[in-house]
């Protein structure tokens, strides 16, 4: 997301972060909007950026009770944390949080609680008590599509295994839920483990540098934090043809899953964003976890009832069960469609944005941050 864009978000909180001085400012009194702020940690993939989008789609949902600003701290906990109590201190009702630890930011998060005000962690968690989660299982998640990859692999062979965020409650549940599989596989060799910090361009980066000393054909699969995209079309870069493609899971970017679809399902603008029939498993975070962060925020600041810990169901896409979408309406994605037409979304897009506690969350939300039309 350009900076422009960010900034027509941030208001006051970008003033903060610029580091220019400001008083604390109270709810308004007169609109009578909740002061909600969004403190974002890691944003350097289309994932974070997708997620903004959909937080904002909600605050636009909600623009009767919620004035949203946005902030963010990097990959820093202490810039997080400094950044967490300026918004307590600028009046904030309800923080929605992307923490870049479970446990650095704890005390400032207390802090903000005994203020009476509603912190609520997304994809990843923080573990101080008065916070709320919304997440999904990392290590059973892990577990399913390294026991798919494993399986694909004839339980044999090189295996490429991508890391993500150091850090993150995402990343630790991940490794270890993958690596459990894996050990359990003896013939199944992991000869590189690169960290491709949930980015594109970084994964790239560290394929190139496997393949100074490997071959495409020396490996049997990939499993990671990312990695089926870029593995997938450095391969057919390469020269291989479609139907010998590593088996690869996962990510829920549109570019892998288009080329999940058999080939010639739908014609992409390029050879590497096209259907190609390739074999994996697509198992991703659904990046509409923010945007539901912030609708159970509404819900405790109007007095309602909500468990500490809501768990988001992963949405499992295999080469079987791919189906594209057409409009990609709120209804449609309802009706099971998974992958969207690569002429509307460039391939790090993530398309696992159905979720049925989000109505408010469709296409254009997670696209250009705008609601579904009320019925």
């Amino acid at each position: 997301m350009t900076s422009n864009r960010i900034v027509k978000w941030l208001g006051f909180g970008a003033m903060i972060a610029a580091g220019i001085a400001t008083a604390a400012v109270p709810a308004s009194a007169a609109t009578k909007k909740y002061q909600v702020y969004l403190s974002m940690s890691y944003v350097g993939n289309d994932w974070q950026s997708e997620a903004q989008q959909m937080i904002v789609a909600m605050a636009k949902a909600h623009a009767d009770e919620v004035d949203l600003k946005i902030q963010v701290a990097g990959p820093v906990a202490q810039k997080q944390i400094q950044q967490i109590n300026s918004m307590v201190e600028a009046g904030a009702n309800a923080i929605i949080l992307y923490p870049i630890s479970p446990t650095a930011l704890n005390p400032a998060i207390k802090n903000a609680c005994s203020k009476g005000v509603v912190v609520v962690a997304y994809d990843s968690q923080v573990t101080e008590p008065c916070a709320y989660n919304v997440y999904t299982d990392q290590y059973a998640s892990a577990q399913i599509t390294a026991e798919w990859v494993a399986k694909a692999m004839g339980h044999k062979g090189n295996l490429i295994f991508v890391t993500g965020v150091p850090g993150t409650t995402v990343d630790t549940g991940r490794n270890k839920g993958a690596h459990d599989v894996f050990a359990k596989y003896p013939d199944i060799k992991i000869i590189a483990e690169p960290n491709g910090m949930w980015s594109q361009a970084v994964i790239r980066k560290d394929f190139n540098e496997i393949m100074a000393t490997h071959k495409w054909s020396d490996i049997q699969g990939i499993w990671g934090q990312g990695g089926c995209l870029v593995g997938w079309s450095m391969q057919i870069e390469a020269g291989m043809p479609a139907d010998k493609l590593v088996p690869c899971g996962t990510e829920g970017t549109n570019g892998m899953r288009t080329m999940m679809l058999p080939e010639g399902a739908v014609k992409g603008p390029s050879p590497t964003y096209t259907a190609v029939g390739a074999k994996g498993i697509s198992l991703e975070n659904p990046p509409g976890s923010g945007g539901l962060a912030l609708k159970l925020a509404l819900e405790v600041l109007d007095g309602k009832k909500v468990p500490k810990a809501t768990v988001m169901p992963p949405q499992i896409v295999t080469s079987a069960d791919i189906k594209l979408c057409k409009e990609g309406t709120w209804a449609e994605m309802k009706d099971g469609c998974n992958v969207f037409d690569p002429a509307l979304v460039p391939p790090g897009w993530f398309a696992n944005i159905y979720s049925p506690d989000t109505p408010e969350l469709g296409f254009q939300a997670a696209l250009v941050g705008e609601p579904e039309a009320k019925k």
